[in-house]
């Protein structure tokens, strides 16, 4: 699972960071409405925590981009101002939830973790493809049952989530990379570390006995299929 996480104040930049960090959570991270709409743009996030006031702009702007474009990325607005009219503002606009600062990060992760099996999971907390089964919340994947668990990595558990999840599709290398790596891709001189995974979650997949396969397409990137 992947955050974006929209903060203009440093001290609190820095704790959600450590937040996500902590849960496990793959993060990139703004300070401001250019950078957030630039990343928003190029990337695909499971869940936006979002600041409303921001030096350069706000977050409802933000979210009347996203929602002109389509996109389905969960959002969490973050806000000082505990107004009626913000929030009924931001759940128009397609905010998922609302928190109001100061907040308990308890209470943060809970949202998230709904939020994501909202958007991501269709609300099912045990998911199924083919014969494997997720736990999304414990990051548990089983062939079967989940009294096994197969090992993974976190980076594993969420390259292998991303392919079941976009299933119907060829991800591209980049999107992949960007997906896994964010902004540290770019210091990449190859995608050896990409197949390096791929590598692994394919090795690791035929040894529990899934019915899955993960295929190269010759010049694009890779899909996973059910046999």
């Amino acid at each position: 699972m992947k955050l974006l996480i929209v903060e203009d104040e440093p001290q609190l930049l820095k704790s959600l960071e450590d937040f996500a960090s902590k849960e496990g959570y793959l993060y990139d991270s703004s300070k401001g409405f250019r950078s957030a709409a630039e990343r928003i743009a190029l990337y695909d996030y499971d869940c936006i925590v979002l600041d409303i006031n921001l030096p350069d702009g706000n977050g409802f702007d933000l979210l009347e981009a996203l929602h002109k474009e389509g996109k389905t990325n969960g959002v969490i607005i973050l806000s000082a101002r505990d107004s009626l009219d913000d929030k009924l503002k931001g759940l128009g606009l397609g905010a998922d939830d609302y928190l109001t600062k100061p907040f308990y990060f308890s209470e943060l992760n809970a949202r998230i973790k709904a939020i994501i099996r909202r958007k991501q999971f269709k609300t099912n907390k045990i998911v199924h493809f083919s014969n494997l089964v997720f736990e999304p919340d414990q990051h548990l994947i089983g062939v079967g049952n989940l009294d096994n668990p197969i090992s993974f990595t976190k980076k594993e558990f969420a390259l292998l989530s991303y392919l079941i999840n976009n299933h119907k599709r060829v991800l591209s290398k980049v999107s992949l990379a960007e997906y896994i790596w964010g902004d540290y891709v770019d210091e990449a001189q190859s995608f050896d570390f990409l197949f390096s995974q791929i590598r692994n979650l394919k090795r690791k997949l035929k040894e529990a006995g899934a019915d899955v396969e993960i295929n190269n397409v010759y010049g694009i990137g890779y899909q996973i299929k059910a046999l």
